[in-house]
């Protein structure tokens, strides 16, 4: 009997430990920061490695014409960083146009499908019709979610495969709104769809207008944080002075610089953002 207690108290015991002491499950890893760059910028079809390769490339072309016109090492380093960012900053600005250019059409699209269901489509078939009848920056997006839902016939999984084409804040908007339409019902979608018309045309005209009187002080910004640079550039073409910076000193004053240059134009982005459209459910 006293073993059989004994036994029952190990287990006991055994059990409020690895209660206190059981491990944790893994958090999933982070999700790449590339990755849905590339999205945004409508090049999802590019892997993160072949990005990756592409920035290491031109850090090296880069680096290596610095190099061979001003025979310093720390100056063609520093032009090699800029030029290992460059598809970085290629990649953002083009993620930056494309939803602006997705902001001004997506008040029209959303009228096409308003006018298609009065006209008694069906919301997938009046989705599909925009391939064809909508603006031309979403027409591949959408006939991209005709074919899935034409193999499938999962409409909200067709929706899911149109969020991650389109990568789109407000077409993440107008997707819920959609998906939330179909599966409550009822006859107010196309209400909701003039609603959610206006209100699109109210939000993209309100940042436009404050895109515009931004661009100024941001463009002024940036030329100011370029020039230096600029006047490097040119003085790889003096051996005399180049040479300069192959010193410690020379070194000191290239990273202070760029450090500093860094510090205020990052300064200068932060203070002057808008306030950026997160995506939802994604």
């Amino acid at each position: 009997m006293g073993a059989v207690l004994g036994l029952l108290l190990g287990v006991g015991l055994l059990l409020i430990w690895s209660a206190f002491w059981a491990p944790q499950p893994r958090r999933p890893a982070r999700a790449s920061l590339v990755r849905p760059l590339l999205g945004r910028a409508g090049v999802g079809d590019v892997s993160v490695a072949g990005f990756l390769v592409m920035c290491a490339l031109c850090a090296v072309v880069a680096s290596t014409v610095v190099l061979l016109a001003s025979r310093t090492l720390p100056v063609a380093l520093v032009f090699g960083a800029m030029g290992g960012y460059l598809p970085v900053a290629v990649l953002k600005g083009r993620a930056r146009r494309r939803q602006q250019e997705f902001a001004e059409v997506w008040p029209e699209a959303v009228d096409n499908l308003a006018s298609a269901v009065r006209a008694g489509m069906s919301l997938p078939e009046a989705l599909g019709a925009l391939s064809e009848r909508g603006p031309e920056p979403l027409r591949d997006a959408f006939a991209g979610f005709a074919m899935d839902y034409q193999v499938s016939g999962r409409f909200s999984d067709a929706l899911d495969r149109l969020k991650d084409r389109l990568a789109d804040p407000v077409g993440d908007r107008v997707v819920e709104s959609l998906r939330v339409a179909r599966e409550v019902g009822g006859g107010d979608l196309g209400r909701l769809l003039r609603s959610l018309s206006g209100f699109l045309r109210d939000d993209a005209r309100t940042r436009s207008e404050l895109e515009a009187r931004q661009s100024s002080t941001v463009n002024g910004a940036r030329l100011a944080v370029a020039a230096p640079w600029l006047v490097l550039l040119m003085m790889c073409f003096q051996p005399d002075v180049i040479h300069r910076y192959a010193t410690g000193a020379g070194v000191v004053v290239l990273v202070g610089g760029a450090v500093l240059c860094a510090i205020a134009y990052s300064a200068m982005v932060r203070i002057g953002r808008l306030p950026t459209e997160r995506r939802i459910l994604s």
